[in-house]
């Protein structure tokens, strides 16, 4: 049993570790550090603008130790949060992020997280969290960045 256990822990980082290196590229990153702060502060900000039904399908779809910082802090009371404007979600993505950005790494960074969101989850889950999302905010993650 211990065996399996190890197993799942060396599994989830691995995959937490890929994900890491993806994000790093699409964002030029410069540590695991800090790609692990823009994914994070990407996740937060959407889980929180999303229905809970749909946040907690994207967040089943997460590789283990992205799911535990995903729902890290995650409270449901007054969800969704009415963001409706691309520059108000990116203002909540800033506020997550333990380090000042540009207005222009803040927009980068963000789609950037959304093209490995979008390279890793399900076509099925990026259409719904999309459809969820205003016009505005759906235009950082084009569609030709889904999955396919």
């Amino acid at each position: 049993m211990s065996t399996t256990i190890l197993e799942v822990f060396d599994s989830t980082l691995q995959k937490t570790a890929s994900w890491l290196n993806e994000v790093m590229e699409e964002t030029g990153a410069a540590t695991r550090q800090r790609a692990y702060a823009e994914l994070r502060a990407v996740l937060h900000a959407l889980r929180d603008r999303l229905l809970p039904e749909e946040a907690v399908k994207l967040g089943a779809q997460l590789p283990m130790l992205v799911r535990g910082f995903y729902y890290e802090g995650w409270h449901l009371a007054d969800k969704p949060l009415r963001v409706r404007h691309r520059d108000e979600f990116l203002d909540r993505v800033r506020e997550e992020l333990p380090f000042a950005v540009s207005d222009e790494e803040l927009e980068g960074m963000t789609r950037g997280v959304f093209r490995v969101l979008g390279r890793q989850l399900s076509e099925g889950v990026i259409r719904h969290v999309r459809d969820e999302l205003p016009e505005d905010i759906r235009r950082l993650w084009e569609v030709g960045e889904a999955a396919a």
